[in-house]
């Protein structure tokens, strides 16, 4: 289980994207063997009821959820069991069933054979992942004209027990991807509300920030700020593994470039590391639709590179804004330009039915 903290004030907020655990859902009641013993009836046939359904376990997403934190201490999760059956053709009642809550964007995993159970990508939606075992049957259902006194009945069924792994990989219209110290966080919080810590040394994020970005009262998309690549994170290296899984869930990627400290770094270079680092953890990333920010515009070497740096961003199939996250420059223009690629309808959207047809 991988589990990181960030400062939030004064406490400290648990950031966890992949947990495993067991699940068991209730056993069913057992049937019972009983017989009426009504007044001037001493023989009046069986009633023994069945038992009822044990209680199944089921994953449901959670807007209101954003870490799998809640189940660090919940390793084991069961469902109750089904009462048994009573006499006087009474069944047993059936559990209830568990209803855990999951942030959206939650994959379930069977953790012995890697397959995927349910994908959690909408609010409310669910799995059941475990489910209950029946109720046995009472003696009711076995009397016979040839046999009626049975005195045969049938346990509960047992409920299903499983190994999970869940991994959560956050929901975003748009995800900023760059190296360390490029000013990612800083432009999510220009963007939007978000509050993300920010300091001048690499790896100040330590989880992904999720920020709103409000263009009126009912438009709005979500934007990411993932922690800072490196070269060869994709093999391990750096933070950048751990939350390479997440920009498979943008649509939208934004590639934050800038000059260093030092100003003698290479901008395209430093492209080429981030596509590749992309393209070796899932070549479908780097065919999304993606723009390049070039930050810290408020420098004056920034803006001798920005002709030279436009010029080659377009043979790439890039768009350039420059932006400045330290002043705001160009923060309107690049909201405008997200807003443009996420928020337009989609072709199926302007079909309108032929009434004739």
């Amino acid at each position: 289980m991988r589990k990181m903290a960030i400062m939030y004030g004064r406490g400290v907020m648990k950031f966890v994207d992949e947990i495993e655990i067991t699940v068991k859902a209730g056993d069913g009641g057992d049937g019972i063997v009983a017989f009426r013993r009504e007044k001037y009836r001493p023989k009046s046939g069986p009633s023994g009821g069945d038992g009822g359904r044990g209680g199944s376990v089921i994953l449901v997403a959670d807007e209101n959820v954003g870490t799998l934190v809640d189940l660090r201490y919940r390793h084991h999760i069961e469902a109750k069991r089904g009462e048994n059956g009573q006499g006087a053709d009474c069944y047993g009642k059936s559990a209830p069933d568990t209803i855990v809550r999951v942030p959206v964007g939650t994959i379930i995993i069977n953790a012995d054979t890697d397959a995927i159970i349910g994908d959690l990508t909408e609010h409310e939606a669910m799995v059941v992942v475990a489910h209950g075992g029946d109720g046995g049957l009472g003696n009711i259902h076995f009397a016979t004209s040839s046999n009626q006194a049975p005195r045969i009945c049938t346990p509960g069924g047992k409920g299903e027990a499983k190994s999970l792994r869940l991994e959560l990989k956050l929901l975003a219209d748009v995800g900023l991807v760059g190296l360390p110290s490029v000013g990612k966080s800083s432009i999510v919080s220009k963007l939007s509300a978000a509050r993300p810590k920010i300091a001048d040394y690499p790896f100040t994020t330590l989880v992904p920030n999720l920020g709103v970005v409000k263009m009126n009262v009912d438009d709005s998309f979500v934007v990411a700020d993932i922690p800072g690549l490196i070269e060869n994170a994709s093999s391990g290296a750096g933070l950048g593994i751990q939350f390479l899984k997440h920009i498979q869930r943008t649509a939208t990627l934004v590639f934050v470039l800038a000059l260093d400290a030092t100003l003698e770094n290479d901008v395209l270079e430093d492209l080429k590391i981030l596509r590749r680092e992309l393209s070796t953890f899932d070549e479908e990333l780097i065919q999304r639709p993606s723009l390049a920010v070039v930050n810290k515009c408020d420098l004056q070497e920034t803006r001798e590179l920005a002709p030279t740096l436009k010029l080659a961003l377009e043979k790439e199939g890039l768009e350039m804004l420059l932006v400045s996250a330290a002043t705001g420059e160009g923060i309107a223009e690049l909201k405008n330009k997200l807003a443009e690629k996420v928020l337009a309808p989609t072709p199926e959207a302007n079909v309108v039915e032929d009434s004739n047809s």
